[in-house]
């Protein structure tokens, strides 16, 4: 049997060759972008690229061809985007990343008309204040209204929350951002900590029922679970909860809400922190209808339809590891009307500014049916 060292040093010689023939081949990728050029031949060859890796997949027994197909796709994947770079080709996705950063503005604004859904005391109001030092808060119903005033130039930002540490994804805020056009300018993550607030004098055997938000419920199932005999409703934010409880001046109600909620309406903290996770926190997005990217950017939100074959979300991992990106959120939606086909959000951990995000930006369209891309931004604790 042959000495383990004796081995690693034949893998190392064969590692070595790879490495010569891969300069090789990434010479050549040169040769074929200077005759696109002088053809005027686009880049990107989907067949082309598809007649490769079967013929790769061919060479090998069949134990081996799907890793064949991964080393193939990944030299076919170099070689475009070299072929990109030499050209100086831009997707219109990283045009618009160029022209943002050209026209940064210098601070992000310290006052604004901000559009909420709820009423005063939501924490959406307080993610609004976190993010603005003088807002003029406009009230919405829903969270499309939200959106809707946004895009129509009612208010020039909007704050929407996407996403809990306990409860999960805000998925009806997903699933509105297929419908609307706006750009995401910064987010804000804030702890949560709910309370059980009540009319003043009511104990805990007085409550029937229970108002909150679903996500405040999630946020509290365990809480809720010792309680069975109260029946728990849903409603539009926690801050209508309180209001409706104070409002009814029933000791057979409460809510589950913020402790500013308590102040704001006149309601007693019956019990404090009923949350399943002490350590609970909230994101919101600040939206806006145009792109801006303000200075410190250093995260950035995408959406993309990805065809419906092996392999194919796995194209889009494989350019965020080739280029050093951090993928810090994935998450997927049902495309309304169009049968088995998800929109996939992505969230990025990576300076706009930088050469490898640009590179991502501009390659991305040849690996997705449809991209978007909402913006970067960076994020208040």
């Amino acid at each position: 049997m042959e000495d383990l060292e004796d081995i690693r040093k034949r893998i190392d010689g064969i590692d070595k060759q790879i490495s010569s023939l891969f300069l090789e081949r990434m010479d050549a990728a040169a040769d074929v972008a200077e005759y696109k050029r002088s053809v005027g031949m686009p880049v990107f060859d989907r067949s082309r690229e598809r007649d490769i890796v079967a013929r790769a997949t061919e060479r090998v027994p069949a134990n081996l061809s799907s890793y064949a197909a991964v080393l193939e796709t990944v030299l076919i994947e170099a070689s475009r985007e070299a072929q990109y770079q030499r050209l100086g080709l831009k997707s219109e996705a990283a045009q618009r990343v160029t022209d943002a950063l050209a026209e940064q503005s210098d601070l992000f604004p310290q006052q604004a008309y901000v559009a909420c859904q709820g009423v005063e005391g939501a924490y959406q109001q307080m993610a609004c204040d976190r993010i603005f030092k003088r807002a003029q808060i406009s009230y919405f119903d829903s969270f499309d209204g939200v959106f809707r005033a946004v895009e129509q130039g009612f208010c020039q930002f909007g704050v929407l929350p996407i996403e809990n540490s306990t409860a999960g994804s805000v998925n009806h805020v997903f699933d509105l951002m297929m419908s609307h056009d706006f750009h995401i300018v910064r987010t804000c993550r804030l702890k949560i900590d709910h309370c059980l607030l009540v009319n003043p004098g009511t104990t805990i055997d007085d409550i029937k029922v229970i108002y909150s938000h679903e996500q405040a419920i999630r946020q509290c199932a365990d809480y809720l679970a010792n309680h069975p005999d109260i029946e728990v409703h849903s409603c539009e934010n926690t801050a209508i909860a309180s209001k409706r409880v104070a409002e009814s001046g029933d000791k057979s109600v409460a809510a589950i809400a913020s402790r500013s909620c308590a102040n704001l309406y006149d309601l007693d903290v019956l019990e404090q922190s009923v949350q399943d996770q002490q350590n609970n926190y909230t994101r919101f997005a600040c939206i806006a209808k145009d792109l801006a990217i303000y200075p410190g950017a250093d995260r950035t939100s995408l959406m993309a339809v990805i065809s419906n074959d092996p392999g194919s979300l796995y194209k889009v991992l494989a350019r965020f590891y080739a280029l050093n990106i951090n993928l810090i959120k994935l998450e997927s939606r049902p495309i309304p009307d169009r049968d088995f086909e998800f929109m996939f959000y992505f969230d990025l951990e990576c300076p706009a500014a930088a050469p490898e995000f640009k590179n991502l930006m501009n390659s991305l369209s040849d690996v997705c049916d449809e991209l978007r891309y909402l913006g970067s931004y960076s994020e208040v604790v």
